[in-house]
């Protein structure tokens, strides 16, 4: 059987992405050969958060209990704060944050229709677990990018406000044992597509066996952050 590279056995050497805040380059990936041009990162990255505020903005349309509302207005308020602060930058360098995102536009809508569930409740699951992994490796990625770089780390490391996400999703397993099980294979359906969008970020269509050593540490880390995510929701990654 053929293991992704996520599956094989760590090596001895352990490198981790930067926790929010530290900006040390102790753990820092050298991306610089692997990193896309800073134009295709900036539209992605805008991009990605646009999505994010629509499909919570659908959730919030669709949901009932006023209070369920409200915590899942914070998280697409801190969304759309994001994409907005990098619409501000690409402008600020001179481009257009339309021209730039419009490549994007159908690989990644086909993504969050990809990750978008049957129930509110998998779908609000997608957002916490595709948002957090995609602000990891974008933020993995930034440190290829000198200043520009710089200020979109500090975007991506402001107070995403999915927490209120979580406290959904525990309420929801603990009132039927039932949900637990299907949001643990619902969350580890979602890792599969959500590393291909990563993935394709990167600027080779194919790594060389030098190249894909490079990466592997990232995307171990990635899983590693999936992992505790899942446990903090009481959900077997």
């Amino acid at each position: 059987m053929v293991k992704w590279f996520w599956q094989r056995r760590p090596a001895d050497r352990v490198l981790s992405l930067r926790s929010r805040g530290d900006q040390g380059d102790a753990t820092r990936v050298d991306f610089a050969e692997l990193a896309p041009e800073v134009d295709t990162f900036l539209g992605q990255a805008a991009y990605l958060q646009l999505g994010y505020f629509e499909t919570l903005s659908e959730l919030i349309a669709s949901t009932p209990e006023l209070a369920e509302k409200e915590s899942l207005s914070r998280a697409a308020g801190a969304a759309l704060t994001k994409h907005e602060a990098l619409i501000a930058l690409i402008r600020e360098r001179g481009d257009d944050p339309t021209s730039l995102m419009l490549p994007f536009r159908e690989p990644l809508d086909a993504f969050r229709r990809a990750t978008h569930g049957d129930r509110p409740q998998e779908t609000m699951l997608s957002v916490h677990i595709t948002a957090g992994m995609l602000d990891d490796f974008y933020l993995s990625l930034s440190a290829s990018y000198g200043d520009t770089g710089r200020k979109v780390a500090r975007i991506l490391q402001a107070d995403d406000d999915r927490q209120a996400i979580v406290d959904i999703i525990g309420a929801t397993i603990g009132s039927d044992p039932q949900w637990r099980s299907l949001l643990a294979l619902w969350g580890r359906r979602l890792v599969g597509d959500t590393l291909l969008i990563a993935r394709a970020a990167l600027r080779p269509s194919t790594l060389e066996v030098a190249d894909e050593k490079k990466v592997e540490p990232v995307f171990t880390a990635l899983m590693s952050a999936h992992s505790r995510r899942m446990d903090a929701m009481g959900l077997a990654a």
